[in-house]
């Protein structure tokens, strides 16, 4: 018995020897060991996108290592609205020849500067080119179609006028000393609104030969006497040569927009969901073709006191109309984004 016991504890401090001389020290386990075996916290631990679990619900399986951090991807521009809004009215506001960095910021433009900080300001937005014509002919129809100068043409393309119409919509164009009765000249001076000159060029409508020859359609074409917000679902304004900022100052567009735009703002067709899209024919630089110009989203459906860095230009713009209302994209607006970031 005494043989025994002895030889069983020589055996066991011999088994000990060895055993300590295997022994790791912390030291020496890689840190990604330790975390693979380190009990879960007793909280759940939720990974981004996943649903949390609570600790022992899925009784059975396998320790589940302690997550990672997951790389946030770099923020792009802020996400808009996931679909546009449709629209219950738009009206489409083309000012004259300014650079952005002539209007904003502006004191001049107090009113103009009062709604980019109200509503929705685009500041990488551009025109298509030099000279006028051809920025209002692409807001029409998603191309300048061969248009490079201010001259009279006669053009026999698909426009957004055909668009609303084939969808059920009804448009308007309001041309302040425009004549009535498919008025086809390139000017026309005073008439029921008073002193001022109109300009052809400025109102792309009559460029499309679906409207200049049909009496029924370019009846739609009318001054600013008896303009109804409510008349429409699409309305073009046209201001005269002087108020658009043509042939006058900044400070009087600015003027004219003050005393104009509140009559679409206090409208039930506004307020019914409507979007009034402010913007300029073209800059006096070549920044993307016709230079950087202010654009201006007005809605009761929009962001407020939001600025977007994104790039667009006047194809954007159509291309939002289209996209509101599920219509097909005319030519380069298929390749153009939309203003949908201003949306909540």
């Amino acid at each position: 018995m005494t043989r025994t016991y002895r030889a069983h504890a020589g055996l066991l401090a011999l088994l000990t020897v060895v055993l300590a001389g295997c022994a790791v020290t912390p030291s020496e386990v890689p840190s990604s060991a330790i975390s693979t075996i380190s009990p879960a916290p007793s909280a759940a631990v939720t990974a981004p996108g996943s649903t949390a679990v609570p600790n022992g619900s899925l009784a059975g399986s396998a320790p589940t290592a302690t997550p990672r951090a997951t790389p946030q991807a770099t923020p792009g521009p802020t996400p808009g609205a996931a679909s546009l809004p449709d629209f219950s009215h738009v009206y489409l506001i083309v000012m004259e020849n300014e650079e952005r960095s002539s209007i904003i910021g502006n004191s001049a433009a107090p009113y103009i500067n009062h709604l980019a900080g109200q509503y929705g300001l685009a500041t990488s937005y551009t025109a298509i080119g030099h000279p006028s014509q051809p920025n209002y002919i692409a807001l029409a129809s998603g191309s300048t179609d061969g248009v490079t100068d201010d001259g009279v043409h006669d053009l026999s393309v698909r426009s957004i006028f055909d668009q609303v119409d084939a969808s059920g919509r009804t448009w308007q164009v309001a041309a302040q000393n425009d004549r009535p009765g498919c008025y086809t000249p390139a000017t026309a001076g005073a008439g029921q609104d008073g002193p001022g000159t109109y300009a052809r060029k400025h109102n792309p409508a009559i460029s499309f030969v679906s409207i200049s020859r049909n009496p029924a359609r370019c009846a739609r074409i009318t001054d600013f006497h008896g303009f109804d917000p409510a008349a429409a679902s699409f309305t073009w304004i046209v201001p005269n040569m002087c108020n658009s900022m043509h042939d006058c100052s900044i400070g009087t567009g600015d003027a004219w927009l003050s005393s104009f735009l509140p009559r679409i703002l206090a409208s039930s067709a506004y307020h019914e969901g409507g979007l009034i899209l402010l913007t300029w024919d073209e800059g006096s630089t070549n920044a993307g073709g016709g230079g950087r110009v202010a654009t201006i989203v007005i809605s009761p459906l929009a962001r407020t006191g939001f600025t977007s860095a994104v790039a667009h230009d006047h194809y954007s713009l159509l291309r939002t109309i289209e996209d509101a209302w599920g219509l097909p994209c005319l030519a380069q607006a298929c390749a153009a984004n939309d203003l949908r970031e201003f949306f909540r």
